[in-house]
């Protein structure tokens, strides 16, 4: 079971990046801000909406040290075709064709796939953020960013806080 405010576990999967496929391992990202997206899968009708959104937005993550992490149960392959579809993807699109990353994270799903999950780890793999939604519903990408910077600014926030606004002072 994650929890928490302590680290989650490491793994080691095939991605597709950068035009090729290579060995992604999650505690290779220990100095950074990581957000590991799982969605259910490759050609389907809600992930593209997702992918192309998080790609029109990769360097306002970038721009915060955040690396991208999507995940599928689908092979390295099908996430070759559906990035060249998709007109490439900025990120690593990860391979969990075994299901041992969505089983480790506690989010596969009865049918052999993955929930729509996110998880946001802070550097040391620590689990800062985790939701999880129906494979019906997309998330939203500014929301994402918004609690990235939230979480950064190592201050209480207050509900709908954005960038620049004041912090809750603890005295």
């Amino acid at each position: 079971m994650l929890e928490l405010l302590k680290p989650v576990p490491d793994f080691t999967a095939f991605a597709f990046a950068d035009g090729r496929f290579s060995p992604v391992t999650l505690s290779d990202l220990n100095e950074k801000w990581v957000l590991l997206f799982f969605y259910p899968r490759d050609f389907s009708y809600v992930c593209p909406t997702e992918i192309i959104e998080l790609a029109r937005r990769a360097s306002e993550f970038e721009a915060l040290g955040v690396q991208i992490l999507a995940i599928s149960c689908d092979s390295e392959f099908s996430h070759r075709a559906w990035a060249q579809e998709l007109g490439g993807v900025p990120f690593p699109l990860v391979a969990d064709f075994e299901k041992r990353v969505a089983g480790a994270f506690g989010v596969l799903l009865e049918g052999g796939f993955p929930a729509r999950a996110t998880f946001v780890l802070s550097p040391g793999r620590v689990l800062q953020h985790m939701s999880a939604t129906s494979p019906n519903v997309g998330r939203s990408v500014a929301e994402l960013l918004r609690l990235i910077e939230a979480l950064q600014v190592g201050a209480m926030t207050p509900a709908e806080w954005h960038r620049g606004e004041p912090t809750i002072d603890e005295s």
